[in-house]
């Protein structure tokens, strides 16, 4: 029997720096293609260093071995397993492409935006709400929020090592590799690791 391919809902740009000195960075992503849509994190270890990157490399271990877990559920889980670490700040999305809708959730610093399809920069987007906490440590109480996506919708997530104001920076007509590469080179703190992931929805049209 054939094997049928299902075609990528997510076009997705990542960029990222890794503090000098340092093995490796502590700042981590995921872009996953699921059965029913596709989950997206971005994960901060806290602090720098070799400890930092272990805590973001289990936290998206968990992820990538999850089935269809809630939002709410992945980050108890990840919460679980990282207790004998420093920790981790995250932030995710889970979009079901049957329903149309994308449920996300952070904890901690890393941010969060959805830019509508054709937004150019400046238009209004919508901000993740974030919770104080920390992965493994000091989980808050976990509240998740459902938005309507559309094909060619944009959400980006970035790590605490982007300056602030880049959120009015980002324009959905920009390819997404295009639009983190000159995120991370325009607002990239260089005092920190930094991570930016920039994905935009493409609905299965058949």
């Amino acid at each position: 029997m054939a094997t049928i391919s299902v075609p990528p809902i997510i076009e997705y740009g990542m960029a990222t720096y890794a503090l000098p000195g340092q093995s490796e960075s502590g700042d981590r992503y995921l872009v996953r293609q699921r059965s029913y849509g596709a989950l997206i994190a971005v994960v901060d270890g806290l602090g720098h260093g070799d400890e930092a990157a272990a805590a973001a490399k289990l936290a998206i271990s968990v992820l990538q071995g999850s089935r269809q877990e809630s939002v709410i559920a992945l980050v108890q889980q990840c919460h679980e397993k990282l207790r004998a670490t420093r920790g981790v700040v995250m932030s995710m999305a889970s979009i079901d492409a049957g329903q149309g809708l994308m449920t996300w959730i952070g904890v901690g610093n890393v941010q969060g935006m959805m830019l509508r399809h054709g937004a150019i920069k400046g238009s209004p987007h919508e901000e993740l709400l974030l919770r104080a906490g920390v992965v493994g440590a000091q989980l808050p109480p976990l509240q998740a929020a459902v938005l309507p996506v559309t094909h060619g919708d944009t959400l980006l997530f970035a790590t605490d090592g982007i300056r602030a104001g880049f959120s009015e920076d980002v324009s959905a007509l920009e390819p997404p590799q295009k639009c983190a590469d000159r995120i991370l080179a325009t607002y990239c703190r260089q005092n920190d690791d930094a991570l930016v992931l920039v994905t935009r929805y493409r609905e299965v049209r058949t």
